[in-house]
């Protein structure tokens, strides 16, 4: 099947060398692929990985997972989602638009525009450790449907799972060298952005981010930036504490709170706080300690203590030990605090008591990272208040997984980073925008030397369209007819002069 799509001998014999130049050399055939030939290939992938989903989460499941289930409902099914809202929306999404007469100025008469979305080139896809599979899977093949070149660098521990996603995709009919799986070591995303890739997708972490963007200023690089997370959770003063509770011990929970949109900080009204201190000491408990990702717990004792010493208390758990460590909820660090403004990637929550939103919007300001934010309360206040908070995306009355909508773009604001990925917007951003004009007729004034009096000529049609008040526009209006007549009589007498002469 693939061999039908693009000539991929050449790209085979520059495979041997770096996997950029064998990207950049198939790029071009596979975007000349017929969209509708793309996305033919997304979708049998699709049920392929419908009936194999089981399989392949056994073999891409983190240490920090609590079993096959839930690389199946957090990796596998968003995935699958994913593709089939590509397979339905991509052709309106690509398709060239053209634009009609309105709001055309009247001096371009004639103009015909169309906008055009058309591939980058060569993608670079920096993966995360935490998300294997869904992350980066998503991101490739949004920018494979495009008409790009994917070359995909997994995160720690994420090669395995990035190499059983181009085996599929190739199953499915990809042609070999379009998708490109790196190793999983850093010099290989550095590497391979000294090859000169077009654009680069990364998700990972701030300092990650910083270093790459300084790698891709000198070629001034665009890239998408999905980076570190500490996400506010805002509990009104009429939230449902029971629901509150579960969705906390379900952000403890979920790969161990080794998620970008994990809760980390809960602001919750005074009149609430004893009794949500209560839950929450009674569903922490009741969570295992799991293995936490390697060097997450590098400074978090340090943060920890320096909480502990600024009056913080613990509610419950405890500092990590070898390695692992079980829930811990911290209740009202101050202001200031290291903790309140870190990227923590283990389960840890900071209780904030706040005496109104005012001040809970204020508080949860102060921190760098805007990824995401939950608010728990009256839907129709949590709608207002989610303009004042600054997050890429927030969620009302649950929390984390309406994320995975496949229709919902992704993206962060502040110190988390810019652009977005998936939903319709991720798609987009796998494209680079051409603007085509066509000028029907002969008209093009521009062409002609400018007169004397031309100036005012303009300076009256200015005020036609674009001045105020109807008797002034009606004056400038005779004027401008006035000028265009004098203007015509001249050219009139200049040809018959010509003609004497």
């Amino acid at each position: 099947m693939a061999e039908t799509l693009i000539d991929t001998h050449p790209a085979s014999e520059v495979a041997l060398g770096f996997p950029v130049a064998a990207a950049r050399q198939v790029q071009p055939q596979w975007a000349r692929v017929p969209l509708s030939d793309r996305l033919a290939v997304v979708r049998r992938f699709r049920h392929r990985l419908a009936e194999t989903g089981l399989e392949i989460a056994a073999t891409v499941a983190t240490p920090q997972r609590r079993g096959t289930t839930e690389t199946m409902t957090a990796e596998v099914l968003p995935l699958l989602d994913a593709c089939r809202f590509l397979e339905r929306t991509a052709s309106g999404l690509l398709a060239p638009r053209r634009l009609g007469s309105r709001w055309r100025p009247l001096w371009l008469a004639g103009s015909q525009v169309e906008l055009r979305r058309e591939p980058f080139g060569v993608v670079l896809v920096i993966g995360p450790s935490n998300y294997p599979l869904l992350l980066p899977g998503v991101q490739a093949i949004q920018a494979l449907a495009a008409g790009n070149a994917v070359v995909l660098k997994p995160g720690a521990g994420g090669e395995t799972a990035a190499r059983r996603l181009a085996t599929e995709l190739e199953s499915a009919g990809l042609p070999p060298g379009v998708l490109q799986v790196l190793g999983e070591e850093k010099t290989a995303a550095t590497a391979a952005i000294d090859a000169g890739v077009d654009k680069v997708v990364l998700t990972g972490a701030a300092g990650t981010g910083r270093a790459v963007l300084e790698q891709l200023a000198p070629r001034v690089t665009p890239a998408v930036m999905e980076l570190s997370g500490s996400d506010p959770v805002l509990v009104l003063e009429d939230a449902d504490l029971d629901l509150v509770t579960s969705a906390l011990s379900f952000g403890l929970s979920l790969n161990s709170s080794f998620t970008c949109i994990a809760p980390r900080r809960v602001y919750v009204h005074r009149d609430l706080r004893e009794s949500l201190e209560e839950r929450l000491i009674g569903i922490a408990r009741g969570i295992p300690a799991r293995p936490l990702p390697p060097g997450a717990d590098e400074n978090l004792t340090d943060l920890i203590d320096r909480a502990l010493a600024g009056g913080a208390r613990f509610i419950v758990g405890e500092k990590p030990l070898s390695g692992s460590m079980a829930p811990l909820v911290l209740a009202d660090p101050p202001r200031g605090s290291e903790i309140l403004a870190a990227d923590i990637a283990a389960p840890v929550l900071s209780l904030v008591t706040v005496a109104s939103t005012d001040e809970a919007i204020e508080l949860a300001a102060d921190c760098p990272y805007r990824l995401g934010a939950a608010i728990f309360g009256n839907a129709d206040k949590a709608r207002a208040l989610a303009g004042h908070l600054p997050a890429g995306v927030v969620v009302i009355n649950d929390l984390i997984v309406p994320t995975a909508d496949p229709r919902v773009p992704f993206g962060g604001r502040g110190e988390s980073g810019f652009g977005v990925t998936r939903g319709a917007e991720g798609l987009l951003e796998m494209t680079v925008l051409k603007a085509v004009i066509h000028r029907r007729g002969r008209f093009r004034p521009h062409f002609d030397p400018p007169r004397a009096g031309d100036d005012q000529l303009f300076a009256a049609y200015a005020r036609i369209i674009h001045g105020r008040g109807l008797a002034g526009r009606l004056h400038s209006l005779t004027d401008l007819a006035r000028r265009g007549l004098a203007r015509g009589q001249s050219d009139q007498l200049g040809e018959s002069k010509e003609e004497k002469e």
